[in-house]
């Protein structure tokens, strides 16, 4: 017997059993995966056997999608625009830093380009690199 390793339950060993966890090769077993996940969350009321085993095959989807799914690289105005939406901002919320509202309404909408001055302090603002900024 195996020291430091927890016997599994019947439970969980029917969790397996129904659907063994294995390496994602390919889109279909991706699919089967989530759809696996998706009916043990659906069902409610977890149990620890339930979190263990999502978290086994949350690891294979992830495992898989970092390999295999290229995650868009968003620059210059598409960056703010994202930024804005993901820290739940307006326009308004970067006047201090573009001089007005319409000056950010006016880079968003794409009829003119950040400073270089504009483009450090939203770089310090989001705390990302100002390279990230330049297209």
């Amino acid at each position: 017997m195996m020291s430091g390793l927890k016997t599994p339950s019947s439970y969980y060993m029917e969790l397996v059993n129904i659907f063994p966890p294995r390496p994602i090769t390919n889109e279909t077993e991706l699919i089967a995966t989530q759809n696996r996940i998706h009916s043990i969350l659906d069902k409610g009321n977890m149990t620890q056997d339930d979190r263990d085993y999502l978290k086994v095959l949350g690891t294979l989807v992830y495992d898989y999608e970092q390999q295999h799914e290229l995650m868009p690289t968003l620059t210059g105005v598409k960056l703010l625009k994202a930024l804005l939406k993901e820290s739940n901002l307006q326009p308004k919320d970067l006047a201090h830093i573009c001089e007005s509202e319409s000056t950010v309404l006016d880079i968003l909408n794409g009829q003119c380009q950040l400073t270089d001055n504009q483009i450090k302090e939203l770089a310090a603002f989001f705390k990302i690199s100002p390279s990230d900024f330049v297209e």
